[in-house]
């Protein structure tokens, strides 16, 4: 109600980081009928306006005051953080953007698609979910919630759990009757990645959620992020996937594009083969199979043989308009 009367007379309800969520209010008396107080500093003074049933038509009577236009438009010019200046910000303050496994990725942060600021900071405070703010990125909304007393405490509690050896993860994911899916990457699992910078937490458990990359943390050994991977619907979803068909051989490589008429193209480079690169030696799948598409490299698998991933580049688009080319060519 209070809401749509400041959007219909073009007021902010300016939002805050204090007890009752909102600039200028305060909860004076809790067990009064108007327990929220509604004041400004005004020539140097505390000025009293009202009190108030609820915290929105207090800030409401705020918005219409010299004083609350003035701090709205502050607000409104401060310009908004990316992700990665409120990460910074945050390493800066020697604050812990809290991770968790919900639609945004980050303790107390909330999504909402359809707003302009559409990620919402919310604490538990007093036995009552307090809105801090809206924020144009999920980052800067953790920032808003690392910086309140509940994300402060919230940080220290996560810092305080003792983290999970690798064989502790994999005892747990089978007490929950969960999966660490198995990957051919650095970190040996699904959504985990090897963080080389020398972090005291290396591996880092990231998701593919609405478009969107979504961190979940950062851990210690790869099986505590893959179990946190497994706890994710993403995880779950990976899980139920049928299991990778097993390598071809090189052999069988070459019969295969045999059978479906296809060439593996030959070309003067270290695997041998066009699109083909040998990128990881040492792994299991070390060839990489690679076109150019739309102006943009684009990587298509790894592979085992050189052959099977020259198998890969024969069945694209890019790999076919190649032999034919090559095939042009007297």
């Amino acid at each position: 109600m209070w809401r749509s009367q400041a959007e219909a007379e073009g007021l902010t309800l300016l939002e805050a980081d204090n007890t009752t969520g909102y600039f200028g209010v305060v909860l004076a008396q809790r067990c009064t009928p108007k327990p929220y107080k509604a004041q400004v500093w005004r020539g140097g003074k505390l000025v009293y306006l009202g009190c108030f049933a609820t915290a929105e038509e207090a800030a409401l009577c705020i918005a219409r005051t010299p004083e609350g236009q003035e701090a709205a438009k502050k607000a409104a010019a401060a310009p908004p953080l990316t992700s990665k200046e409120a990460r910074q910000q945050a390493e800066a303050e020697g604050l812990t953007l809290l991770e968790a496994d919900n639609k945004t990725g980050y303790y107390g942060v909330y999504h909402q698609p359809s707003k302009p600021k559409p990620y919402l900071a919310r604490v538990r405070r007093g036995g009552q979910l307090v809105r801090l703010g809206s924020f144009a990125t999920a980052e800067e909304a953790a920032l808003c919630i690392a910086r309140s007393l509940e994300g402060r405490a919230a940080a220290e509690r996560a810092a305080a759990a003792p983290p999970l050896t690798s064989e502790e993860a994999q005892q747990q994911a089978e007490a929950e009757g969960l999966t660490l899916v198995e990957a051919d990457n650095t970190a040996g699992y699904f959504g985990v990645h090897l963080d080389r910078s020398g972090a005291s937490k290396p591996y880092l458990a990231r998701v593919w959620r609405g478009c969107k990359e979504v961190h979940l943390g950062s851990f210690v050994t790869a099986e505590e992020a893959a179990l946190c991977i497994a706890r994710s619907p993403e995880g779950q979803a990976a899980a139920k996937r049928p299991a990778a068909a097993p390598p071809l051989t090189s052999e069988e490589a070459r019969q295969q594009a045999q059978a479906d008429g296809l060439t593996l193209l030959v070309a003067d480079n270290k695997a041998g083969y066009f699109g083909v690169v040998l990128a990881k030696l040492g792994q299991p799948k070390p060839y990489q199979a690679r076109v150019s598409r739309g102006g943009e490299k684009v990587n298509l698998g790894s592979f085992a043989t050189a052959e099977e991933a020259a198998l890969c580049v024969a069945r694209s688009p890019e790999g076919r308009a190649a032999a034919e080319r090559a095939a042009a060519v007297p």
